[in-house]
């Protein structure tokens, strides 16, 4: 058997590609099983590839995480036949890749995607808190090995391969290379531009194939996106967090590790979308692929708009009577001051107006397409902005505040409080810095159900979580 360094023991060749051998060796100082990647000065040998080579050797040397090879080696090749080089040492790691274990056949379920994508964003935490943080560039099903499975555990997950890794420091400092894989790298990593997120982009891509059992770029795409959504039956809230994962936008994907993390383990994500349209909603849903459309109506008559609607016309009467009063009793110009005095009532004589009728006669109508984000209030056939318009491009959060509970009436001195309105609950888009609201105040969302389900629907087509207060 072929010794390299007079020291490893070459037992078997565990994969090959251009200018490069993995070799599985054991350390007749220690008696371990250890990895050693070759590099060779060959015919199709490129400078940048030793740059590479001394990268990945450099880093792993630097990392300590028990999901990481650990560094043991690195030396100069020269005693193997036809070979000329430098080799890297590394531990072994007895375990397959989640590339072999898809071509054996296995399937993984919703829960074990999940377990898989704690482990590794885990792994990404650490990597991208480094100083400077650590950038993998190729994670894939075959730079992920997966141990035997323990209990209810899919298996210990490790991160190999750092063969593409790239510190901030070396991207900052130098010109840019293109690594990576075709279906796992973003858009921003074919311009040779490579982010933390970027590394978010490829697990997602990771775990889609683990889903589909499809190489994600053998998957239809819309709009840059891959589009697994036919080809899987999960639970809307994993698909949302994957839409998430994948943006092809870096302004709409996760920006960190620790935030996706979060969002993953967010309970809300398993029933985005357990319930529809309520039985009795009147409101309004027109989803289509490149818009959304909801129209909520006003809540109609009842007794409490009937109670502003009396002390509407008794104000607006009031008013009225006075102000024609002042008009024919007093000369111009010296019942000009009354007229001007009764402007300020008018104000709020029509503002008690549209109080009462607005819920009655009124609807409210969020409009979101592939440019912008609109919320309109409209009465009589007019309509007015209740936020102005802003690009869809902007939206970076969906927050959703349940139901609750307030007191109309509350005496502090005595402790005492009086009746309990419900409040359904609503939802907050933020654009920017603009933000567009949902209630169910002076509108037709009767339930908290309602709330949820809008909440679901735009989490569901935005491809943003919602967060819950």
């Amino acid at each position: 058997m072929e010794i390299l360094a007079e020291r490893y023991q070459i037992q078997q060749q565990l994969g090959k590609k251009a200018g490069r051998r993995t070799l599985l060796a054991r350390d007749t100082l220690t008696q371990e099983m250890v990895i050693v990647k070759v590099l060779s000065f060959g015919s199709d040998f490129e400078w940048n590839d030793l740059k590479l080579f001394e990268r990945e050797a450099q880093i792993l040397k630097s990392l300590s995480h028990p999901s990481i090879p650990r560094y043991l080696d690195y030396f100069e090749v020269n005693n193997l036949p036809h070979t000329q080089g430098f080799a890297l040492v590394q531990t072994y790691i007895p375990a397959s890749t989640l590339e072999q274990h898809l071509n054996l056949g296995r399937t993984f379920s919703e829960a074990e995607i999940k377990q898989i994508a704690t482990s590794i964003l885990e792994i990404l935490i650490y990597l991208h808190q480094l100083n400077p943080p650590v950038i993998h560039r190729d994670i894939k099903p075959s730079n992920i090995l997966l141990g035997n499975r323990s209990g209810n555990s899919v298996g210990q997950i490790y991160l190999i391969d750092f063969g593409s890794v790239q510190t901030v420091a070396a991207r900052e400092g130098g010109t840019m290379t293109v690594v990576g894989t075709y279906g796992y790298m973003p858009p921003e990593q074919f311009g040779g531009r490579t982010v933390a997120a970027s590394d978010l982009y490829s697990l997602g891509a990771t775990l889609i194939y683990l889903l589909t059992g499809t190489h994600p770029a053998d998957l239809p795409q819309k709009d840059l996106r891959i589009d697994f959504e036919p080809v899987t039956n999960i639970s809307p809230g994993l698909r949302s967090w994957l839409k998430r994962l994948t943006e092809p936008s870096l302004d709409r994907r996760f920006s960190t590790a620790r935030e996706a993390l979060r969002a993953l383990q967010q309970p809300q994500w398993d029933d985005n979308l357990a319930v529809g349209q309520p039985t009795g909603s009147k409101i309004k849903l027109d989803k289509q692929e490149d818009s959304l459309e909801i129209i909520i109506p006003g809540v109609g008559l009842n007794w409490s708009s009937l109670s502003v609607g009396l002390f509407a016309i008794a104000w607006n009467s009031f008013i009225t009577f006075w102000t024609i009063g002042v008009v024919f009793i007093a000369p111009f110009p010296l019942n000009l001051p009354f007229i001007l005095f009764s402007l300020p009532f008018w104000g709020a004589g029509i503002s008690l107006a549209y109080m009462f009728l607005f819920p009655i006669f009124g609807r409210t109508r969020l409009r979101l397409n592939q440019q912008q984000i609109s919320l309109e209030k409209q009465l009589f056939g007019f309509q007015f902005n209740v936020e102005r318009p802003t690009a869809k491009e902007n939206i970076t959060k969906i927050e959703y505040i349940p139901q609750s509970w307030h007191n109309t009436v509350e005496n502090n001195r005595h402790g005492e409080h009086g009746m309990k309105n419900k409040n359904t609950g609503k939802i907050i888009i933020y654009a920017g810095i603009r933000q567009y609201e949902i209630s169910g105040n002076s509108s037709g969302i009767q339930s908290k159900l309602e709330v949820q389900w809008l909440a679901a629907e735009l989490s569901d087509w935005l491809g943003i979580p919602q967060s819950r207060v």
